[in-house]
């Protein structure tokens, strides 16, 4: 494990800086990362591929809905806040529990859509332009001089204003809202993922855990969180806004 310091400089920064230039350590957090993320990713979209070619999961999925939900939730945030007291494989193993799980609910939501339109063309429409939005915002976080420090205070408190507009819709059932939801679910997401690219680049990461694999696996955390939700909400516009 290494110790951390701030830079005023540079942002935060590793006590080798001297050995190492910033350069080299930054690229070294964002493959980390990543390096994750995509494992995580695959795992989910594996395990989506066996709820959708099987009749019993989709149905246990289904009868289990809410408890998996929550169950996710419960992961997602616990992982969070306590990746400072657990060690990093610990971390890593929540976060491929987290991932397989997100695949048994994708799998069933997959397969709503492509039931309701007869094709899976809205799924890979979705997918390929969510990974061209995460893809340019990753990019720019990475590339960028210009500090995103202000607007991730602005981009957290507008997650939560997309949560509470996500559950007052849920009984309201605006078809205009929803589209207004999606269309702000992606701004939100897509900013959000050049802040958190551009923190792990930083070594935010390892300066609030204090390790530099505890930062890959909460920094490959965010981002897979950040690409499910650019998405899952191009689904709902590719969709019609179907729920």
């Amino acid at each position: 494990m290494n110790d951390y310091r701030y830079d005023p400089h540079g942002g935060y920064a590793p006590e080798q800086l001297g050995v190492r230039s910033a350069a080299t350590l930054s690229v070294g957090f964002l493959s980390q990362a990543f390096a994750w993320m995509f494992l995580g990713l695959l795992l989910s979209a594996w395990v989506a591929f066996l709820v959708q070619n099987s009749t019993g999961l989709t149905d246990t999925v289904l009868n289990l809905w809410l408890p998996l939900i929550i169950v996710e939730m419960v992961i997602g945030i616990g992982l969070q806040v306590a990746i400072r007291r657990i060690s990093a494989l610990m971390a890593l193993g929540l976060f491929f529990i987290y991932a397989a799980l997100n695949g048994l609910t994708f799998g069933v939501i997959i397969l709503a859509y492509t039931a309701q339109t007869g094709s899976a063309a809205t799924v890979v429409e979705a997918f390929v332009s969510a990974a061209a939005m995460f893809g340019g915002a990753a990019l720019y976080g990475a590339v960028t001089r210009r500090s995103l420090a202000s607007m991730f205070g602005f981009l957290a408190m507008a997650t939560w204003g997309l949560f509470v507009a996500i559950l007052v819709n849920m009984f309201v059932g605006n078809g205009t809202l929803d589209i207004l939801i999606s269309i702000a679910g992606v701004i939100i997401f897509t900013a959000l993922t050049a802040s958190t690219v551009q923190r792990i680049s930083r070594g935010q990461f390892a300066v609030m855990t204090g390790s530099t694999e505890k930062a890959a696996v909460i920094g490959a955390l965010l981002l897979y969180l950040e690409f499910v939700n650019i998405f899952l909400f191009l689904l709902r516009l590719f969709g019609g806004g179907r729920r």
